[in-house]
């Protein structure tokens, strides 16, 4: 069983991050925008820029020291990010810019090579806008029918009709482990064990799991995983695509140019081996390694801790903010989510909501979070959310709330 966080081991951890340390205002920062992106601690702020001062160069391509050093930083992330989901192998960790481009490569990749007329892709009516306008591009160009799993008003899948929509033309469902509007944490094992019994690939959005909870893609007999850095306590810019082998193997590029070809002649090229097909050009290299940064201070903290300090201060939002008159969360409750909870504040727009906490101190988003099928559900146009993480605290929770009844006073006026 895991320890509950004591406060002082939370302060020990936001020491580690220095922009916590800034003020907005006269008002000490509490950032609660973590489902947007983290903030970065002092060890991946150092690591890459001990990349740029000793060891810049490229990789792959040159036999001199410094080549050679950044090959190593660089490749050697792949076996954090293998053990970080406890992948077979770290030949199975493709490098991309982050979520959205992971699940572009599987669509114009895999999708192209195995959908058609008569194949169905099926997805969720919860998913991110990455998860839905991709797989809407290419059903344009191939023709294959595209469906829904509907979500209840109580923001979990509506899986009574998943026995309809997921049959033998299905070739691929893709779902988000864990909703960015809704909170919701979706059942993967039983959805997995559903696409296998119709022959379905899977794919799963970890955008909002992988830095949140342990996620084991062998136990969870994931085809395809994709996440981004920048929400895990790594830089912007890159992300990890993992696949089981035999799928990349088959896989073809996604895009053509350097270091993802075997030969190049005027007649036709081979292909590189897996992981390295996937990744042309010049990659981001100081991204990647502090994302093998973030890996490791994760890593360290445990991702076990991790969710239980999440789940107990999402406990605590919940029903601080279901106190608050005129709120309105949407969602499940708190058993059944993560660490974030979005919501309104009778007619106040979000985006007033969002300026009002920000005099104050209080960094929430505000609007659709790039999820507007969720928010039609609803018959709203926008909400606010705050999303919690390692270092945020049960005193930051009660700020917010405050700082929403003093808006509530403001705007009433």
């Amino acid at each position: 069983m895991i320890a509950q966080p004591r406060m002082d081991q939370v302060e020990q951890i936001r020491a580690d991050f220095p922009i916590l340390q800034r003020k907005i205002g006269n008002n000490r920062l509490a950032y609660l925008d973590n489902a947007a992106t983290s903030q970065k601690p002092v060890a991946v702020l150092q690591t890459m820029d001990d990349y740029y001062r000793l060891h810049n160069a490229n990789v792959h391509r040159g036999v001199h020291t410094l080549s050679e050093e950044a090959t190593a930083l660089y490749e050697g992330v792949r076996g954090k990010a293998a053990r970080l989901i406890n992948a077979p192998h770290e030949r199975q960790i493709i490098f991309t810019r982050g979520t959205t481009e992971g699940i572009n490569l599987v669509a114009n990749t895999w999708g192209r090579a195995n959908l058609g007329p008569g194949d169905e892709v099926l997805i969720t009516e919860m998913e991110h806008h990455s998860n839905i306008v991709p797989w809407q591009m290419l059903q344009q160009q191939l023709g294959f029918t595209l469906r829904y799993i509907p979500i209840t008003d109580e923001g979990l899948l509506d899986l009574s009709q998943l026995g309809n929509l997921l049959t033998e033309r299905t070739k691929l469902l893709a779902f988000v482990h864990a909703s960015n509007v809704l909170g919701t944490v979706n059942p993967v094992e039983q959805l997995v064990a559903a696409a296998r019994a119709v022959g379905a690939r899977v794919l799963v959005d970890g955008a909002q799991s992988v830095p949140h909870m342990p996620v084991d893609v062998q136990a969870l007999d994931i085809d395809f995983l994709v996440f981004s850095s920048h929400k895990l306590c790594g830089p912007t810019g890159a992300g990890v695509l993992y696949g089981k082998r035999e799928l990349l193997e088959e896989m073809p590029p996604f895009l053509g140019g350097g270091d993802m070809i075997r030969e190049v002649r005027l007649t036709g090229s081979r292909w590189n081996s897996v992981p390295h097909k996937f990744e042309a050009g010049t990659p981001s290299i100081a991204e990647v390694i502090g994302m093998g940064a973030a890996f490791d201070y994760l890593q360290a903290l445990g991702m076990a801790w991790v969710h239980k300090h999440e789940q107990m201060l999402t406990g605590y939002a919940y029903e601080r903010l279901s106190q608050v008159e005129g709120l309105r969360i949407l969602g499940p409750g708190p058993e059944q989510r993560g660490g974030l909870i979005a919501f309104t504040l009778g007619d106040i727009h979000p985006h007033d909501l969002s300026a009002a906490l920000d005099s104050e101190g209080i960094a929430i988003r505000a609007g659709h979070h790039c999820a507007q099928p969720v928010h039609d559900h609803y018959d709203i146009a926008a909400s606010a959310r705050a999303s919690f993480y390692l270092y945020n605290t049960v005193e930051e929770v009660d700020r917010l709330c405050d700082a929403l009844v003093k808006a509530q006073e403001i705007f009433s006026l």
